[in-house]
């Protein structure tokens, strides 16, 4: 932890990295709700996860191809996700929903993969196994956090607000990153 504080590159790569997989990765815990109440077709939610896994693939594909992944490679990434998040939740059809679920994907993987290239990349050899490892937990610890968030948005505010809220909240952490790197500028390499 000590090491991530005193590093100007990656601590705002963790803080995002948490807050975003908090609040902008819970659409599994919305999407069944929004395929019955939005698009009328409960069945749908299978169809749409395999649309977002090739999304997936694709963002994923993207980030190795790479020479160097950079915190604006990150940011875009974080950019894609948000938007996609704030368009799946008010697509007015499935076919729409479909069309946004790849950018979705390609958001989430880029972002996930960005994260994990930084962090190897930024770290010596004896930190970048513990670095990995605090990114998993980063991720697949504050995912859990942010589904009962997302499901109270659903029951007390809408559907729609509770995929849109994460998009909203990634919106304001790509924002912040980008006046992090604007001070930064040798750290967007």
């Amino acid at each position: 932890m000590a090491f991530i504080r005193d590093d100007h590159v990656l601590r705002p790569l963790f803080i995002v990295l948490v807050i975003v997989s908090t609040f902008a990765f819970n659409y599994s815990v919305v999407l069944p709700k929004l395929a019955d109440s939005r698009w009328g077709n409960e069945n749908s939610f299978g169809w749409l996860l395999a649309v977002v896994s090739v999304g997936s693939l694709i963002g994923s594909l993207l980030t190795a191809g790479r020479e160097t992944v950079s915190l604006q490679w990150f940011n875009s990434s974080v950019f894609v996700l948000a938007i996609s998040n704030i368009a799946l939740a008010w697509a007015p059809n499935l076919a729409l929903a479909f069309v946004f679920s790849v950018p979705l994907g390609i958001g989430g993987a880029g972002f996930i993969a960005s994260v994990n290239s930084i962090s190897q990349v930024m770290s010596p050899p004896d930190m970048r196994g513990r670095l990995l490892a605090l990114g998993a937990v980063a991720f697949l610890g504050s995912t859990p956090v942010g589904g009962p968030v997302t499901g109270w948005i659903a029951d007390h505010v809408s559907p729609e607000w509770s995929l849109g809220y994460g998009g909203v909240i990634a919106l304001l952490c790509c924002a912040w990153m980008a006046s992090v790197m604007k001070r930064q500028p040798q750290s967007v390499a």
